[in-house]
C-alpha cells in the first residue's frame, strides 16, 4: 500500500494551492506546495477545488421502522457522494428517540456504515424522556460516555410534523433549561400548532398550494419568537430548524444583537424553491415547513450574504414516490431528499459569483461543527484524511435515477448546476 499525493489542489479552508500527502495509516503528513511524492500515488488536483467532508446538521435516515423510505446505510451512500461525511440524525422514527435504549440501537447500527460519521439528536416529549436525557449527559459510566459522544444534542417540534413527535407544552421551559444547565445544544422545529391548526380548519381548497397556507409563515414566525423568548430567559444555546420567513429571520437578527445564544439554519428547498414550483412538482414539493413566497426566500438569501443564517443544512427527509403521488394531495406525508443535492446547488451559486466557496465552509462545516460540538477537523497536518476533491467547472444536470437515496427522487429534477464531487477521501 503506498502513500497518496493530491497535487495542485486549491484548499478552500485557506485560498491557496497546496500539495496534500497522505501517509498509509490516512494521516495528513504534509500540506505545502512540493510536498514529497516518493513511493505516492499521485492525484492530479489542478483546478480543482479541496474541502473537509461537509456536516449536514439535519437528516431522517429513517431507520429503524421506515426502511421501505431509506436506510441508514443507503443514505449515508447518498451523503458520501454529495460530499457530507458527518450527519446529525433526527428522533423521529420508529421508535423515536426519546430513550437511552432507542439511542443506543441507533449507535448500534451506525456501527455497520463506515462511510459516513452518523450522529443522532435525542428527542423529548415528556417528561421521562427528559430525565433520560439528563442520566445520558450527567452518567459516569462509560457506556452512558460512550453513547453521549454520539448525541449531537436536543431536537424539540413544537408542533407535529412527520412522526407525531410534538413535545408537551408544560415542560417546554423546563426542557430548555436542563439544556442550559447541561451544556445541551438545541434545535427546535418551530411552527405553532394552535396557529396552524386554526388555519387547517379555515382551509377549504384540496390542491397541494394549500399547504403553504395551513402552515402560514406567522405561524413560524410566533413559534420563533417564543422560543427565541425562552433561550433569553434560560440562557439555552438554540438552533432554529429549517428556517423558511423573512420575518422569522428577522427575529433571530435582532436576538443575535441582542448577543442571545440564537443560531439558525435553512435548507436548501427554501433557498431554491418556492411556492411557484407547486405547479411543476407537486406533491414532490410538499415538506414541512413548507414552501415560501419569492420574498421569503431572497430574505434567507441575504440572511446567508450578511451572516445571520448560520448554517446550510438539507432536512433530507425521503419518502417513496408511492408515498408521495397519493390522493388527496393533502394527505401526502412532508418532506423531501437533499443530503446529495445540496453541494452542487451551492457551488452552483458559488460559480455565479452570488455566494463564495469559504460561505459553504462556514454554513456546512465550521458552524455546524462548532455549534454541535462535533469535534470534526478540517485538511490539517496530523488528522485523518476525510475531504473531497471538486471540479468547480463540472455542468451537469441533477436526475433522481442517478443519485442514491433510497426514495430514487429529488425535487430538483432536471435542474443543471455547476460543480461536482470528483474524489472523495475518507478515512
Amino acid at each position: 500500500m503506498k502513500k497518496t499525493l493530491i497535487r495542485g489542489g486549491t484548499l478552500v479552508e485557506t485560498g491557496k494551492k497546496a500539495d496534500v500527502l497522505i501517509g498509509v495509516d490516512g494521516l495528513i503528513q504534509e500540506i505545502k506546495p512540493g510536498a514529497d511524492h516518493k513511493d505516492a500515488d499521485v492525484i492530479d488536483a489542478s483546478g480543482k477545488l479541496l474541502f473537509p467532508l461537509l456536516i449536514d446538521c439535519h437528516v431522517h435516515f429513517r431507520e429503524p421502522g421506515l426502511e421501505h423510505k431509506a436506510t441508514m446505510h443507503s443514505e449515508a451512500v447518498s451523503a458520501i457522494a454529495g460530499g457530507v461525511g458527518i450527519v446529525c440524525e433526527m428522533p423521529n422514527t420508529i421508535p423515536p428517540t426519546v430513550t437511552v435504549a432507542a439511542l443506543a440501537d441507533k449507535i448500534r447500527r451506525a456501527a455497520n456504515v463506515d462511510i459516513c460519521d452518523i450522529r443522532f439528536y435525542f428527542g423529548v416529549t415528556e417528561a421521562i424522556h427528559l430525565q433520560a436525557l439528563k442520566d445520558l449527559w450527567t452518567g459516569e459510566a462509560m457506556e452512558l460516555r460512550r453513547l453521549k459522544h454520539h448525541c449531537s444534542g436536543v431536537k424539540l417540534f413544537l408542533d407535529h410534523s412527520t412522526g407525531d413527535q410534538k413535545v408537551d407544552g408544560g415542560i417546554v421551559e423546563e426542557i430548555f433549561q436542563a439544556c442550559a444547565d447541561l451544556k445541551i445544544p438545541l434545535i427546535a422545529h418551530c411552527e405553532d400548532s394552535e396557529m396552524n391548526d386554526a388555519a387547517a380548519k379555515a382551509n377549504t381548497r384540496t390542491d397541494i398550494a394549500a399547504h403553504s397556507d395551513v402552515r402560514p409563515a406567522e405561524s413560524e414566525e410566533k413559534s420563533i419568537r417564543e422560543a427565541v423568548a425562552m433561550a433569553k430567559k434560560t440562557g439555552a444555546a438554540l438552533q432554529i430548524a429549517h428556517l423558511s420567513t423573512a420575518k422569522g429571520l428577522a427575529i433571530v437578527r435582532a436576538a443575535k444583537k441582542e448577543g442571545l445564544p440564537v443560531t439558525c439554519e435553512v435548507s436548501p428547498h427554501h433557498l431554491f424553491l418556492t411556492v411557484n414550483d407547486y405547479g411543476t412538482l407537486g406533491t414532490l414539493g410538499k415538506m414541512n415547513p413548507p414552501l415560501r413566497t419569492k420574498d421569503d426566500a431572497a430574505a434567507l438569501w441575504a440572511g446567508i450574504k450578511d451572516g445571520t443564517v448560520d448554517c446550510v443544512a438539507t432536512d433530507h427527509a425521503p419518502h417513496t414516490l408511492e408515498e408521495k403521488k397519493i390522493e388527496p394531495p393533502l394527505s401526502a406525508p412532508s418532506g423531501v431528499p437533499g443530503v446529495e443535492t445540496m453541494l452542487p446547488l451551492l457551488l452552483t451559486e458559488a460559480a455565479a459569483q452570488k455566494i463564495s466557496y469559504a460561505d459553504i465552509l462556514r454554513l456546512c462545516f465550521t458552524n455546524p461543527n462548532k455549534i454541535f460540538n462535533l469535534g470534526a477537523h478540517g485538511i490539517e497536518q496530523g488528522k485523518l484524511a476525510r475531504l473531497m476533491m471538486i471540479d468547480p467547472e463540472a455542468v451537469w444536470t441533477i436526475e433522481g435515477k442517478n443519485l442514491h437515496s433510497k426514495c430514487g427522487w429529488t425535487p430538483f429534477e432536471g435542474r443543471k448546476v455547476t460543480g461536482k464531487v470528483v474524489q472523495v477521501i475518507a478515512h
